[in-house]
């Protein structure tokens, strides 16, 4: 009788730690009886109104006027500087932890016609100090760009963000060596969610970065203080024809007209352009006090048939919130 009851035991304990248990926070979650595996499905809906001050009904030259630079950004389409309702955000994803070492996640965009993949990566942790993850996922640059769209301080990011890579193809190594300080090092195809296209000129992007949390070494949890640098190297080819200059993009608070777009290159003989960036970063954080900022500067060095061209854009911010 004995041992039929501890084979009861046994038994009730196996199917207690394969059972699956579901609950709601941040999401529809999932988590096996032993915690061996998790997951989870969430996603984001952000709709935004926007309204421009222009005179309605009449022909705004400084908007729609031939030869304005608004225009030429525009291509015609005035739909971005329209009022009305946008879909700023529509996501749906679905992730999953396996034994403490495996993550994998995959994210859909659906704000498109057509659904493309936002995030797509893998995850592998058998050291906590050497972590490796493969797919689409945020190189590790920008503090803003690393921070959730459903967490970022204002509604949209600042000027800075439009210097740095955010989400591309590649591979990773990070982790948290000690306490406080992490690491990553990423390389990538360094044009975005897209593979690389050209054989000519097929040199990756390599993107570092090192933060330290002096606050969480001095195991102070009321606070924070966080510093952190970061680089990029890597060479693009522009192939023939006029081609725009990548200085980055940024666009008016309102999402309306997009400016600071480079010059169009026509007979270049050396189409490679050598795009380096430079970031710092730093944080505190009190209580409901939070202070944060951010410099980056994004250089271009290419030549054409006339000049060589060694070209600097800098973007920084500072801000300061009170979270009531």
């Amino acid at each position: 009788l004995m041992k039929g009851r501890e084979g009861e035991k046994e038994a009730a304990a196996k199917k207690k730690d394969s059972a699956v248990s579901a609950k709601y926070k941040d999401g529809l979650s999932f988590e096996s009886g032993d915690g061996k595996f998790k997951a989870a499905i969430n996603g984001r809906v952000h709709t935004d109104y926007r309204s421009f001050d222009y005179s309605e009904g009449k022909n705004n030259a400084a908007v729609v006027g031939a030869g304005n630079s608004i225009q030429s950004n525009l291509s015609g389409n005035q739909s971005q500087l329209s009022d009305g309702f946008e879909l700023r955000r529509a996501r749906l994803g679905f992730k999953a932890n396996f034994k403490d070492y495996y993550e994998g996640e995959v994210v859909a965009d659906l704000t498109d016609s057509s659904t493309t993949i936002d995030v797509g990566y893998l995850n592998i942790a058998w050291w906590k100090q050497a972590q490796f993850k493969m797919g689409i996922f945020k190189m590790p640059m920008n503090l803003e760009e690393l921070t959730s769209s459903n967490n970022i301080d204002f509604m949209e990011r600042s000027f800075v963000n439009g210097l740095a890579p955010g989400k591309e193809i590649g591979a990773m190594i990070h982790g948290t060596p000690f306490t406080g300080l992490t690491y990553a090092l990423a390389m990538s195809n360094g044009n975005g969610k897209t593979r690389e296209t050209d054989l000519r000129e097929d040199g990756k992007d390599v993107i570092g970065r090192v933060t330290a949390n002096f606050a969480e070494m001095m195991d102070n949890k009321e606070m924070v203080l966080h510093a952190g640098a970061s680089f990029s190297q890597g060479d693009q080819y522009l192939g023939s024809g006029a081609t725009a200059v990548a200085f980055g993009s940024a666009r008016t608070e309102g999402r309306g007209a997009t400016f600071m777009t480079g010059p169009s290159l026509t007979g270049g003989l050396n189409r490679t352009l050598d795009r380096s960036r430079l970031g710092l970063e730093g944080a505190v954080a009190y209580g409901p006090f939070k202070a944060q900022a951010e410099w980056m500067q994004l250089n271009n060095d290419f030549k054409t048939a006339v000049r060589s061209y060694d070209l600097d854009t800098e973007n920084w911010y500072a801000e300061a919130l009170w979270t009531i």
